[in-house]
């Protein structure tokens, strides 16, 4: 049996459209976008095809697109930059419980600096009720953040109505949409979002590669200074290769997403269909309102790491959950919050599938899975 990737949620194969498209910007059309010359202007061409795509693709205008390195720094820019232009009309935030640790850790900074945060908890499916965002708000408050899918268990949130309710009363809403831009459709309008962060690398895109979604009109001091780059929103030399690579990724996702969404969620069933009848093992999420890859599990009397690494063994390549936490002894802070014992935390795993991933890579999943539940139960 070949190897089998099961974890697509930490990051996917870069297609080899996507590498094609990327090849010329490092060596044959290597200029500096923001050179004046033929060079610069090829590759300036290149950046703004590539914002124009993305743009069209989540329904925003180019001009409030920020490429970045990633969703980290998307986030971490949405944060600061708010909390920095809005100092003097407020210092409150309102963050769900489930973000990542690149909203999560900034605001634990700001909350060092005198910055007020409500965390608002999920219900045991993991769904955060609008209602409660809604009761969290004070006239104070500059920013919300609410993810649009969970990383860890891919429960799919109401962001719409939460958009709706902080656009009513003036607040900022950051939308970390790492997990669902190129899976699901993502309309920032629709959102009534302020802020909407995305990596290329979780859509078959290149890895040091994303962008930030910026409202027009909304305030946000920039994270990095020295350059009039990203209209002065992001003072560095565009990552052009990268940037190219984005653009095709998003192009080839608006062909295929439909279809790949399908196929995905019926494999993601059989996946829980088939774990479902192992003794002792709980879905973690609601059923319905998730992302279509995502399959998440706890089992009662397991090591989730020894269960990694049993089925790593085994040529199949799945997780516990975030890869930017891997290496944290801790339960996650997105099972604790859903009212998961450690124990059961500790007991995770998480399958997240992929456009190359077959029928036969899912029954193989499930029976290695099965055999390795035994036999680390068993000792």
């Amino acid at each position: 049996m070949q190897p089998v990737y099961l974890d697509h949620a930490a990051t996917t194969p870069c297609d080899p459209a996507v590498v094609e498209a990327m090849r010329p910007y490092f060596s044959e059309q290597f200029g500096n976008a923001s050179s004046p010359h033929a060079f610069g202007r090829r590759a300036r061409k290149v950046v703004e095809t590539a914002r124009e795509g993305l743009a069209s693709f989540i329904n925003a205008q180019p001009a409030e697109i920020v490429f970045t390195s990633g969703a980290t720094e998307a986030n971490n820019q949405a944060v600061f930059g708010v909390a920095r232009a809005l100092k003097d009309k407020g210092r409150h935030l309102v963050i769900s419980a489930l973000e990542h640790h690149s909203i999560l850790e900034p605001a634990k900074r700001l909350a060092c600096d005198g910055y007020e945060i409500t965390y608002v908890m999920p219900d045991k499916s993991g769904i955060i009720d609008p209602a409660a965002v809604e009761a969290a708000l004070r006239p104070d408050t500059i920013l919300v953040a609410v993810g649009h899918a969970n990383n860890e268990i891919g429960v799919v949130q109401a962001i719409a109505e939460i958009g709706h309710i902080t656009r009513g009363k003036g607040v900022y809403l950051l939308v970390d949409a790492v997990q669902t831009v190129g899976h699901v459709p993502v309309d920032v309008h629709e959102l009534q979002c302020d802020f909407c962060s995305l990596s290329a690398h979780k859509f078959y895109g290149p890895q040091g590669v994303g962008a930030l979604y910026m409202r027009k009109g909304a305030s946000c001091e920039g994270l990095l200074l020295g350059g009039d780059q990203e209209r002065g929103q992001r003072a560095t030399t565009q990552n052009v290769a990268g940037i190219a690579g984005l653009g095709q990724a998003i192009a080839l996702c608006r062909a295929q997403m439909p279809a790949q969404a399908h196929a995905q969620a019926n494999l993601r069933e059989q996946v829980i269909e088939a774990v479902l009848k192992v003794p002792g093992v709980v879905v973690n999420g609601h059923r319905m309102r998730r992302l279509p890859n995502n399959a998440h599990f706890s089992f009662e009397g397991i090591d989730g790491e020894e269960l990694v690494a049993a089925l790593d063994m085994a040529g199949i390549a799945c997780s516990m959950g975030s890869a930017c936490t891997s290496g944290r002894l801790e339960p996650s802070h997105v099972l604790k919050a859903i009212g998961l014992s450690d124990a059961m935390a500790l007991g995770s795993l998480r399958v997240t599938l992929g456009r190359s991933t077959t029928k036969a890579d899912v029954e193989y999943c499930v029976s290695q899975l099965k055999l390795k539940i035994g036999q680390l139960r068993r000792t």
